[in-house]
């Protein structure tokens, strides 16, 4: 009897740790060649990712016929950590308004002043008036640039913005009209959309954890801050591929599925075919989705963040990434992954599966150079002013092969030629950083390595998991004197300080 109570306790405990993961690898998995992709052709795509220059990639997931068949994540990024997915937020906001459509709580050919009658201007110009729900879905507000986030209510600045074209004429990206889409659900449920989604999409999908920035007025941003795991996007993914169906329940209507993936305005109507062919861009925009080349559409986010939909090759890939050119990011899926996919199942390729296993395995991103020297007048409290007159405290010390960084009130560790990981409350960077006041996130999880570059510099970097950005530091020492360099990969954000060592 003893025995079988700690044979059914650890059954129990077992059943407990799946069910506690149970978010992370939900989709069933199968092997490339049975799904009719080719393990060599998916090989190609990752060692194009790899040698893709002034780019850095995170992750990615694979998906054929509802099965993962490849997946990948570029050490220190792992499956279990969530990154923010800038725009690729926006298909979520644009789903919440597809489940309040089904739900009869507003149509599309709402006006988007009925929602805010207290926050209107004094002035109500006839442009605004006729603005609906759809223009805002499909970036047509007639407004020719976004307005404000430096002020205490958005919807207020966004109705106070000029709208300059007629609403559904002339298509300019504005992630305010995204913001409003959120502020719109909110006003109706009560509920933010984040709250909204979680019976709808995130609990039917099993996503886990999902976080969103607010507004100064508790809104979430609707038109970015989301993060989610590279799965999750992958789902979001998989049920639209499958017009609303999951498990075998339709949870979204089809209908609203076709609506919101068809084009209804193109982004540049003054381009030849020919630059229209290459150009993914300019296939036309939908319902915060974006058309793609080769009938496919896209959920998109700054640095490279993608959900794209394959629904003539039933395929999708989910892609988390840092890079520049992110054109060129999506041919590699048109270019390299495409060809790899075929009608019907490949005979097994053991060998070219093997390699491709190991070559996932195995993905890293590469830590600052490892060093066995140690600048003399390095370690120390330094006192550091930055050119705004602004002083804290920057203290560097060195144990055995980690570099510590007490940086006002923030601590962070850097390893030597390797990845240390650890939390901190220092705001990440940010495409969007007024934001960071409102955020209700955890520490964020990072991970640093330091270099010795020469006899009196310390390089750092320090890369934030929940963002696609990496921070740089150069600690220069001459004597007593510090010079503090300081940058943010793409963000093109510098910053340069001047210390004195304590004594």
């Amino acid at each position: 009897m003893k025995n079988l109570i700690c044979i059914l306790f650890s059954l129990s405990l077992l059943l407990g740790a799946c069910n506690k993961d149970k978010a992370i690898g939900s989709l069933p998995r199968s092997i490339p060649e049975k799904e009719g992709v080719s393990s060599e052709g998916i090989l190609k795509f990752v060692e194009a990712l790899e040698q893709s220059s002034g780019d850095e990639f995170h992750s990615f997931i694979l998906l054929r016929h509802g099965k993962v068949i490849a997946e990948g994540w570029w050490d220190p990024f792992k499956p279990e950590l969530k990154q923010t997915i800038y725009s690729t937020s926006k298909t979520f906001t644009s789903t919440a308004i597809g489940f309040a459509v089904a739900e009869n709580l507003l149509t599309v050919d709402d006006k988007v002043v009925s929602f805010f009658p207290d926050l209107l201007p004094d002035t109500v110009c006839p442009y605004l008036e006729q603005m609906t729900v759809k223009n805002l879905l499909s970036m047509a507000t007639g407004q020719e640039y976004e307005s404000s986030r430096k002020v205490d209510n958005w919807e207020q600045a966004f109705l106070a913005t000029p709208v300059k074209y007629e609403p559904g004429t002339v298509f300019s990206y504005n992630s305010m009209a995204t913001y409003m889409l959120s502020a719109i659900i909110q006003k109706l449920t009560g509920q933010r959309v984040l709250d909204y989604l979680t019976p709808r999409l995130f609990e039917p999908l099993a996503i886990e954890g999902a976080e969103w920035e607010l507004s100064p007025t508790g809104v979430n941003t609707g038109g970015w801050g989301l993060r989610i795991h590279t799965e999750d996007m992958a789902k979001l993914g998989q049920l639209y591929l499958q017009k609303g169906q999951w498990n075998g329940k339709q949870i979204l209507p089809a209908s609203w599925i076709a609506e919101a993936t068809s084009a209804k305005i193109l982004q540049k109507p003054e381009i030849s075919d020919e630059q229209r062919s290459i150009d993914d861009w300019a296939q036309g925009y939908c319902y915060q989705i974006w058309r793609c080349r080769n009938n496919a559409f896209r959920a998109d986010g700054a640095y490279g963040q993608y959900i794209i939909v394959m629904p003539d090759w039933d395929a999708v890939i989910a892609i988390q990434a840092n890079v520049g050119n992110m054109q060129r990011e999506i041919n590699y899926v048109w270019d390299i992954l495409l060809p790899a996919m075929h009608p019907e199942a490949l005979p097994e390729n053991k060998v070219a599966a093997e390699t491709l296993k190991q070559k996932l395995a195995s993905l890293k991103i590469a830590p600052l150079a490892a060093t066995t020297t140690i600048p003399a007048s390095a370690e120390g409290t330094y006192t550091i002013t930055d050119f705004g007159g602004q002083t804290s405290t920057f203290a560097l010390n060195f144990d055995n092969d980690t570099c510590i960084v007490n940086w006002g009130e923030y601590n962070l560790k850097f390893g030597n030629g390797t990845w240390i990981a650890g939390e901190t409350e220092r705001p990440a960077p940010n495409l969007l950083p007024s934001v960071w006041a409102f955020r209700e996130f955890p520490p964020f999880n990072v991970f640093g390595s330091y270099s010795i570059s020469d006899s009196a510099t310390v390089l750092l970097a320090l890369k934030y998991a929940e963002t696609p950005h990496t921070e740089y530091a150069e600690c220069h020492f001459t004597g007593d004197s510090l010079h503090l360099k300081t940058r943010v990969g793409n963000l093109g954000n510098e910053w340069t300080f001047a210390g004195v060592k304590r004594q």
